[in-house]
């Protein structure tokens, strides 16, 4: 009996936030397996239908000892910073090449129905945004490889782009931190907020609810689609820091960086199924502030 479902990197943001979506929406049981290069023991749900398991992606086949029990995997734990895959490429590639090709892999052999998150940074320029970085590049290839994977073998999958996540549980310190969460835990401390110039590089910013929520209606509907799930406002970098009220501390520029955040109606030979968050950027941050002034 399929009666369980795995999620890659479950101990991460948006891991946490989908796992809390399937318990209160399904009866699955879940699997989360994440190395905890990002994720966090202090995101664990305490709830007899999930076992956290610690482990890499690349050791899935290991990981897992009953296949047959699981009715999907989502596949989240990648490295997923653009910055940070210049400073950590081996990481990156390590991660996003080689452990997903095992995820991809898995799935395939064991018949499994996959649900994996790609980048809105691979998709601007037409296209030539995916050479910007070896985040964007790795997940651009991920693409091409499961389009193959369709053609050669009818595998069956999902594909969610996300655009900039916020919200609860987001990493708010280190390397990995989100632009949000970094920008709150220096509104907190009355500190500048730091803003890579120019500034105005815009971005479609989205809350993970809107994001969570867009997951499982790719996963319930089982259409093998690819989905976008973005905000329909862009903010530039300078006009997200103003909203907090706070004063601005300008960065250098940073290899990789993008100007805007593409909305786009195809990807390879796919449709896009566009969908646009409810969450207001303005409306998080207002009450942000007033939950800690």
């Amino acid at each position: 009996m399929r009666n369980k479902i795995i999620i890659t990197g479950g101990a991460g943001f948006v891991g946490t936030n989908l796992i809390k979506l399937l318990l209160k929406k399904t009866k699955y049981k879940i699997l989360s397996i994440d190395n905890y290069s990002s994720g966090k023991k202090t995101n664990h749900i305490k709830d007899s239908r999930i076992k956290y398991i610690n482990g890499k992606t690349v050791n899935i086949a290991k990981l897992i000892n009953k296949p047959n029990e699981i009715n999907s995997v989502f596949h989240f734990g990648e490295f997923a910073r653009i910055y940070q895959s210049f400073l950590q490429m081996n990481e990156c590639i390590d991660s996003n090449s080689v452990g997903s090709n095992a995820v991809f892999n898995f799935c395939l052999k064991n018949k499994i129905k996959l649900i994996y998150s790609a980048t809105s940074a691979s998709l601007g320029n037409k296209g030539d945004d995916k050479n910007l970085s070896p985040y964007a590049f790795s997940k651009a290839k991920n693409l091409e490889l499961l389009e193959n994977l369709k053609k050669w073998f009818n595998f069956k999958y999902e594909v969610i782009y996300f655009y900039n996540v916020y919200g609860p549980n987001q990493i708010s310190k280190g390397p990995m931190s989100t632009v949000i969460g970094i920008f709150e835990e220096h509104y907190k401390k009355g500190k500048p907020l730091p803003v890579v110039k120019p500034g105005t590089q815009t971005r479609r910013f989205t809350h993970i609810d809107d994001t969570v929520n867009i997951c499982y209606l790719a996963w319930k509907k089982n259409l093998c689609r690819h989905y976008s799930i973005a905000n329909k406002k862009s903010y530039s970098l300078k006009d997200v820091a103003r909203l907090f009220k706070s004063k601005i501390k300008l960065l250098p520029k940073r290899p990789g960086e993008r100007y805007a955040s593409a909305l786009t109606n195809k990807n390879l030979s796919n449709k896009m199924y566009r969908h646009f968050g409810k969450i207001k950027l303005s409306d998080y941050i207002k009450n942000f502030i007033k939950i800690n002034s």
